[in-house]
């Protein structure tokens, strides 16, 4: 496969709709998905086949055990935590081609230690949000991950904006 536009990096997610919905954005728009483990629900070919996930063979899907196994793995060069404990709104970030742009889970978000790797990594700059009016507790997962994408994409498209390749 082509190298990914952006890589989108799903920790722990447990809802399989909204990864279904997310891996549908990641085929859609060129980007390479990682579900990092332990998560919620069955990733099997059969199970994927009985929630009517027909498409997958489209998503570029790499499973990791742990977030340290997907840190050796991908060793990423730049790296982007969306999160609702950054005062920072996505788009005061530069993305550029190959990013990683990381989502916690839908009832915690990211662990502890993944926002003081990447503020230590990248510094706390790399800690950002999707802003919401006040008294909004947070976005669908799915909705958080394609409006990140797409911002992302805007970025590094060609003038014309036709997606870079």
């Amino acid at each position: 496969m082509a190298e990914p536009q952006l890589h989108i990096v799903l920790l722990n997610p447990e809802i399989p709709n909204n990864t279904g919905n997310i891996g549908r954005t990641a085929a859609a728009t060129g980007c390479r998905l990682h579900i990092v483990h332990p998560i919620g629900f069955d990733m099997s070919e059969k199970a994927r086949r009985r929630a009517g996930l027909d498409y997958w063979h489209l998503v570029d899907c790499r499973e990791h055990r742990s977030w340290d196994e997907f840190l050796t793995a991908e060793n990423p060069g730049r790296l982007w935590l969306y999160t609702t404990k950054a005062a920072r709104p996505h788009w005061l970030a530069t993305f550029t081609r190959g990013d990683y742009l990381v989502f916690g889970k839908e009832t915690a978000g990211a662990p502890d230690q993944v926002h003081e790797w990447v503020s230590r990594t990248f510094g706390p700059d790399h800690r950002i949000n999707l802003p919401m009016v006040a008294g909004a507790r947070s976005l669908n997962l799915a909705t958080a991950v394609c409006a990140a994408v797409y911002e992302g994409l805007r970025q590094i498209s060609s003038p014309d904006g036709a997606p870079s390749r």
